[in-house]
């Protein structure tokens, strides 16, 4: 894999992110407007469209700066020690930067008030619970395709985020940059930003679940007996030392 120093790394992680979230909010929007109150086609657009964006931008992007997008998967990577801790907190600032000025660019493709705060109301238990079992879930695929199959990264992602709309019932966020950015959008990807606090809660809870349980999971018998050698370089994440 090429090395690519840290500010082109920061660069690809606030570009990477604002696309993810323009098309999140903008596939929304138009599937909003298409779907005649229909809310489950208009779902299925915005399903349809995130997974697709993961795919190009986490294939596109992954070499680069490893193709986070999400605070709580850098967290999961300065943990396992492969990203500093000054690279971890200006790879989440470009996160969530990228994050808003993606919500901003859907606003604008779309004519609406650049500056909004949503009402989409998301909270209740269950809803925290869905959030963090969505990002759980998120996590270990990750960590699973890495161990075993890194080429695989991208679709896997890419399919589990496309499940996630679906199987919870917070439409698995997954993502705190994400969250952040969704509560400043008035639109049909939005959520209010009183409820953000404990969506962001949980995905990093559900983010350190995976990668407690993981860790053990995918720590081979023999390897635990030579008291864990150090796993093999994933591909995509460079280390910073």
């Amino acid at each position: 894999m090429e090395r690519f120093d840290l500010k082109r790394r920061l660069a690809a992680e606030c570009l990477g992110t604002a696309l993810l979230v323009a098309t999140v909010v903008g596939s929304g929007i138009m599937a909003e407007a298409l779907a005649g109150g229909n809310l489950a086609v208009a779902l299925i657009g915005n399903t349809a469209a995130t997974g697709a964006i993961l795919f190009v931008l986490i294939a596109g992007f992954g070499n680069v700066s490893g193709a986070h997008f999400n605070p709580a998967v850098s967290l999961v990577f300065l943990c396992r020690r492969e990203l500093s801790i000054a690279a971890f907190a200006l790879y989440v600032i470009a996160q969530i930067v990228g994050g808003i000025a993606g919500t901003l660019l859907a606003h604008a493709m779309f004519d609406l008030p650049l500056v909004q705060v949503s009402r989409n109301a998301r909270d209740g238990t269950g809803i925290f619970a869905s959030e963090i079992v969505a990002t759980f879930g998120l996590i270990a695929t990750i960590l699973c395709c890495l161990r075993f199959r890194s080429g695989a990264v991208p679709a896997a992602v890419a399919c589990y985020i496309m499940a996630g709309y679906w199987f919870t019932a917070s439409t698995g966020f997954a993502n705190p940059a994400v969250t952040i950015a969704r509560s400043l959008t008035d639109t049909f990807a939005g959520i209010r930003p009183e409820d953000a606090p404990g969506f962001i809660v949980a995905e990093i809870v559900g983010a350190l679940l995976a990668l407690v349980v993981f860790r053990w999971l995918l720590l081979p018998a023999s390897s635990e007996a030579r008291r864990a050698p150090q796993p093999q370089q994933p591909v995509g994440i460079a280390p910073e030392r």
